[in-house]
This record gives structure tokens, sequence and C-alpha cells, in this order.
């Protein structure tokens, strides 16, 4: 770009504000230069960059096989088109926000109650994510996001908006727990930088841990976010994916609990992108306890509305109670059948990941691969995994880790069987890079090709014994980045 180009331009249209120069999205690009298909491309790279759940698609296919009337695209729910298809009250229909609130409801054990009118729609969770720092912070203000986070966040929360996020750094020493002391540190850092602190944004379930925060910590985050008078903004996009104990615990019902604490400072994000594996339609939620908040980012809304056809279809299909409760039990028993594969799978090549019991993707320990403990070797690492292994996994320097090593890999986009060529390709690297790093001798050339014959005999176990668990009716390949999770 020339410079008079550039000075036709404004900054945010010239900027890299985006984030996209990460390995984050470099590991969706060559995904999408070069899409493994069993077939057509079976060299090709696997994309496990993508948070999507794709395991339960049959259930929603079948609900809306049966119930036609639900789309205004149908001949039998044509001859509701006019009705739907012209201006509505950007409030949202009525009937979907009560649905929405309802099954937030449900997700959450019914534990809880939900305001429809406190619900305000938005294009997707990165639109409520703006649209909510919009309305609580200015240009140059802060959020402190506990690390690792979602590379997004630095898309979402500052580039149009101008705020900064700042890290509240966790370690793996205690499993990446939020502490207070940590709290206590990023927040007197940011004061000594004269930097603003507006609020605390917390991702429950994390991405990309795939733990959710106990009930101590997100009320310690209450009691922190109160006494400094800030905002506590917590992003519960994962909330249904939950898929063993210990169970989810959502801020509102710390709230619930705790009722002296001042509630217009608090605020849930959610959408349907994850619970019901629907990131093209485009349904993010605000959720807010403050009036003024609703009230603004009720009118903002205007900027990123859900269509009034989508909002039809989600009412009718979240009203529907037996499908709701049964979609949820099968969701989380499909997550879990296949996150119990991977992990195994990758334990029997000695590589380690952080316990979780939720979302769509595991926390890898590839340390001990490292060359050296620095985020160079990370890089270099994650180079070989993507062009010569071709699995598309993200290194945890794009999450903001404060530790080299550790890296994201999705397992809910894709179907059984092509988990088992990414778990086959992994096992042949993990495999062979040991035997160059113990080059020693024909004994442990024999040992290394012995546990690479068993590491694939036992996967062809995994797969004979539960093959129906194997292939929960995903398709093969995902339209990949489009909505850019």
């Amino acid at each position: 770009m020339t410079m008079n180009q550039v000075q036709l331009l404004s900054q945010i249209a010239t900027n890299d504000g985006h984030g996209e120069n990460s390995a984050f999205f470099d590991g969706w690009k060559a995904y999408d230069s070069d899409p493994y298909h069993p077939t057509r491309n079976p060299s090709g790279v696997i994309q496990m960059g993508l948070a999507e759940n794709q395991l339960s698609f049959d259930l929603v296919q079948e609900w809306v096989r049966n119930n036609p009337k639900a789309s205004i695209c149908t001949a039998e729910g044509s001859n509701g088109f006019k009705d739907i298809a012209i201006y509505q009250d950007y409030h949202g229909l009525p009937e979907f926000r009560n649905a929405v609130a309802r099954f937030m409801e449900k997700v959450r054990g019914n534990r809880v109650r939900f305001d429809p009118d406190r619900i305000v729609m938005s294009g997707g969770a990165t639109g409520a994510q703006e649209t909510l720092a919009f309305c609580l912070a200015d240009a140059g203000d802060a959020f402190l996001v506990p690390t690792p986070y979602y590379p997004g966040n630095d898309r979402d929360l500052t580039w149009r908006t101008g705020i900064q996020l700042l890290p509240v750094v966790c370690e793996s020493s205690n499993d990446f727990k939020i502490t207070r002391r940590a709290l206590e540190t990023a927040y007197k850092n940011a004061q000594e930088s004269n930097i603003k602190v507006k609020g605390l944004l917390l991702n429950n379930p994390s991405n990309p841990l795939g733990t959710v925060i106990d009930r101590e910590t997100l009320t310690d985050s209450l009691l922190f976010t109160n006494e400094k008078n800030i905002h506590l903004i917590c992003d519960e996009i994962y909330s249904a994916t939950v898929f063993s104990q210990p169970g989810f615990t959502s801020i509102a019902e710390i709230v619930q609990e705790n009722t002296d604490c001042n509630r217009n400072l608090i605020h849930i994000v959610y959408s349907l992108s994850k619970d019901l594996g629907f990131p093209g339609f485009r349904v993010g939620i605000v959720y807010s306890y403050n009036d003024i908040v609703v009230n603004c980012a009720r009118k903002m809304s205007s900027f990123g509305l859900v269509s009034t056809q989508t909002q039809h279809l989600i009412a009718t299909m979240l009203s529907d109670d037996v499908f709701v409760d049964r979609f949820i039990a099968e969701s989380s028993k499909r997550l879990e059948i296949r996150h119990g594969i991977l992990s195994a799978g990758l334990a029997q090549v000695g590589i380690g990941s952080l316990k979780s019991n939720a979302g769509l993707y595991c926390w890898m320990d590839l340390r001990r691969l490292l060359k050296e403990p620095t985020f160079e070797a990370e890089l270099e690492l994650w180079q070989v995994i993507i062009n010569d292994v071709k699995l598309n996994v993200s290194p945890g320097a794009s999450f903001h880790c404060s530790e080299p090593g550790w890296f994201r890999v999705c397992f809910a986009n894709m179907d059984g069987e092509t988990m088992m060529v990414a778990l086959n390709r992994i096992h042949k690297f993990v495999t062979q890079k040991k035997g160059s790093d113990q080059e020693s001798g024909r004994k442990q050339c024999r040992s290394s090709k012995l546990e690479i014959s068993l590491s694939f005999r036992r996967l062809d176990e995994m797969k004979m014994a539960a093959p129906h668990k194997m292939s929960p009716h995903s398709p093969m390949s995902s339209p990949l980045v489009r909505a850019r999770t």
C-alpha cells in the first residue's frame, strides 16, 4: 500500500488491529490452501484449530425435517413469510427472547432465572463482546483478562473500541487457576502505568483450557470487581458443552447468592454458536443487570441484528422442550466420548493435556518436545506440525499463555475417521522424534518401531470397539473459518 493510499483511508482501515497477523490465523490459512479430504487430498492439512461443534447436527437436521413450519422458507411455513420479512422492533421477537432466556436457564440446571427483557441481540458473540465494550469503556481504558485467553478477544474488544486488554497471568503449576493474587498484581500494574481498568473479563468454561471456573473463584472475582468498582463480564458461550463433573456454575448463580453485590457491574455474553453448533446463524446475546447498559446495547444492536427469519426458527426450536432436553444430553455424551478418544490417543505416546471437562478442544502439553523452553522454540515446533505433520493446531503464544509449549487442539469439527487420521499422524511424528532425539543404537530403534506399531494397533482397537462412537454424524470437512472462531 502506497503512502498516498494510506493517507486516503482511516486508521482502522490501514492498521493491523484485527490481530490477524498471528499463528492462530496463519494456521487457518494453511488449512485453506491445502485442506484434508480422505480421497481427494488425503495428505492435506487437518483442521484442528477451529472450535466448531458438529457432533450433533443429525439431531438438529431431524428436528428441522419434522418441523417444516418453523421456517418461512418452506411450503408449510410460507404463510408467515410476510409477517417475518417486514421490519421488526430491534428489541427482537418476544418469542425469540423468551425462548433464549428459557434455554439459558435450562443449560444452567434451572437454578437461575433470566429476564427476557434484559436480553439484547447481536451478530454472534463477536458483536456482543464489542457492543458491551463500547458500553463499558472508552478508548485507552482496559479490561483485565486471565491468560491463556481466546485470541479473538484482541479483535472483538479492542480493534474498533480502542480499549486495551491487560493479562492476568495464570500458570500451569495450579492448572492455570485464577487467583486473587494474580488479579491484584494485574490491577496494581495497570495503576502504576496510569491505565484505567474498567472491568474483568472471564471466559467460563475456558477457551482454550476446557475447564470450568469453580464457585469459589467466581465468588472471589465478583468480590474483587465490586471492591474495585469495576465491571465483571462473563463470557459463557461454552456453558452447554460441559460433559462431566464438576458441572457448570454461571455467574448468575453467584449474583443470586450474593444479594448485597452491585448488580449494575455484572454482564453476561452468550451465543448459540458453540452450545448448539450454529456459528453461521450469528446469534449473540448480551445479558446485563444494568438498565443503562441494556438500553444502550439495544440501540447499538441495530448495527448487527439477528435476522427475523433466524429468530423465528430458533424460537420454535428452543421452545420444544423434548428436543432441547434430548439435544443437551446427547451433545454432552458425544463431546465426552470424542474428548476421551483424543486425550487417550495423545497419552499413548506420552503427550499430556490439561484435565478438562468442557469445550470443543484439549489444551495439549508439548513442552517436552521443545528444543528449549522459549516461545521461539514453540513457534518452530508449530511450523513443523503445520508443514510436515499437516495438522492445524494453535500455539499457546497466540492465546497469550505465559509458558511456551502448550497448544489448543480442537476435536468436535470433524468426523471420527478424520480424528483417527489425525491421531495416527501425531503418533508417527512423536515416535519418529523420539527416535531422532534418542539415536543410540538398534535397541532403541526397535523400541520406537514397536511403540508406533502398538500405538496404531491400540487406535484400531479403539475404533473397532466403538465404531458408532467414532463417527457421530458430523461432516468430513468444515466450512472453515468463515466465522473465525
